[in-house]
């Protein structure tokens, strides 16, 4: 490769398209495999209960990350208010589970939002 290639000539339109397609069919390629073996899979077996639990544990562990340690704008939010947010919509969600997710993503949406609107106005 030459020293002084430009990056316009490396990306050109057909680059781009060229990239664009290979990433499409290797998409879609695991994409289709994965339906085509989903079909032989029991839903009972040992292999899904063991992908149940691993995606519970990720969603947990990327939920307390979220609360815990989070970056950006949460982060100028003080750790005592993300915790009583979430223990709000914790407390919504069980009290009638399968009925309450929303109101709970609400609560917990608008707790931080009016967190945000109440230190703005006495700032």
């Amino acid at each position: 490769m030459p020293e002084n290639t430009d990056f316009s000539t490396l990306f050109n339109d057909a680059g781009m398209w060229a990239a664009l397609i290979a990433a499409c069919i290797g998409t879609y390629f695991w994409r289709g495999l994965g339906v085509y073996l989903s079909g032989k899979i029991s839903q009972d077996g040992e292999v899904f209960k063991w992908l149940s639990a691993v995606t519970y544990a990720m969603v947990a562990a990327l939920t307390l990350r979220i609360i815990l340690l989070p970056v950006g704008l949460l982060a100028t939010v003080p750790i005592y208010i993300r915790l009583i947010v979430s223990i709000l919509a914790l407390l919504i969600m069980y009290s009638k589970p399968g009925e309450r997710m929303v109101p709970a993503l609400l609560t917990g949406t608008f707790g931080l939002v009016l967190y945000g609107l109440v230190m703005n106005f006495w700032s």
